[in-house]
């Protein structure tokens, strides 16, 4: 089973605390909550889309259950929409669902399609889902918020902010059932293109891109106020970004300690005094001492 505190990404724990600090969130996020709004979609998304399983189209469906049984988490529900843009989302608060388009299959190779399928399980893994979802009502239904109408706009700015940040984490979930050049893959599609016109791209090159996207950003009050109104009303990051971060993640003593860990997890082999995973490569046990 994996935690989400061994991959959350510092910038997604931060924007979590300034947003639940924010006076007056929780009465915002009740009275979202209460328009209605997951029901309905659930209900949209029943009667429009395909909801896939061990007998509905296993192909796609069976990508799932294995990483939901890594990730330690239930299994959602799982939908395929006909739609030509490449998509993914996870909604749902009572019963939470996954939803892929039938663009985004047609441009993943399976490694791919993995990493996306971990990185929307990485929204649950990490307790996403609920805040997501108030960010997306409150952007539908603010004028039925009556009086809270008027200091929700603010809210839902830091819900997307926080939302942003909150990518980088499952970009590193999606990092870690797949990995990091995957996960880079799959961002390369999807600004990018399909595999025949990204297959080459040299995703360092790309990642450098947002070195020079910080210089912009940073060159003065002004440039920064235009990067700031430009990004605002976003929930995602820019894309050389994300790849920026996940590849240095990759390279990082954190990143290689979990997977190490979840190798010796996965082999079986045990200290005999203390009980512990450990390597096959070790002489001695790293937790107990005991030689091996």
């Amino acid at each position: 089973m994996i935690r989400p505190s061994e991959f959350i990404h510092p910038e997604d724990e931060a924007a979590l605390r300034q947003l639940e600090s924010i006076p007056g969130f929780p009465a915002i996020a009740k009275k979202v909550l209460e328009l209605g709004y997951e029901k309905m979609q659930y209900g949209i998304n029943m009667a429009s889309s395909i909801r896939l399983s061990p007998t509905q189209l296993p192909n796609i469906y069976n990508h799932l259950p294995p990483i939901c049984e890594k990730l330690g988490i239930d299994e959602p529900e799982f939908y395929l929409e006909m739609n030509p843009f490449p998509n993914a989302c996870t909604s749902g608060d009572t019963r939470i669902f996954i939803q892929v388009t039938s663009g985004l299959l047609e441009m993943m190779d399976d490694e791919e399609l993995d990493a996306v399928l971990a990185h929307e399980c990485g929204h649950i893994l990490c307790h996403h889902v609920l805040y997501n979802m108030v960010a997306q009502y409150l952007s539908m239904g603010l004028d039925k918020l009556g009086i809270l109408g008027a200091v929700a706009k603010p809210v839902e700015y830091a819900l997307l902010y926080w939302s942003r940040k909150a990518e980088l984490s499952c970009d590193r979930c999606g990092s870690i059932i797949t990995s990091p050049e995957v996960v880079a893959r799959t961002m390369a599609r999807l600004a990018g293109g399909p595999k025949k016109l990204t297959a080459s791209l040299d995703l360092h090159e790309w990642a450098k891109q947002a070195d020079l996207y910080d210089e912009i950003r940073n060159d003065g009050l002004w440039n920064k106020t235009l990067q700031i109104a430009v990004t605002m009303g976003l929930d995602h990051p820019f894309s050389a970004v994300r790849v920026r971060e996940v590849m240095k993640w990759g390279e990082s003593a954190q990143y290689k300690n979990l997977m190490q860990n979840l190798h010796m997890q996965s082999s079986g082999m045990k200290c005999p005094r203390c009980h512990k995973a450990v390597s096959e490569s070790w002489a001695y046990c790293k937790h107990c001492g005991m030689k091996l």
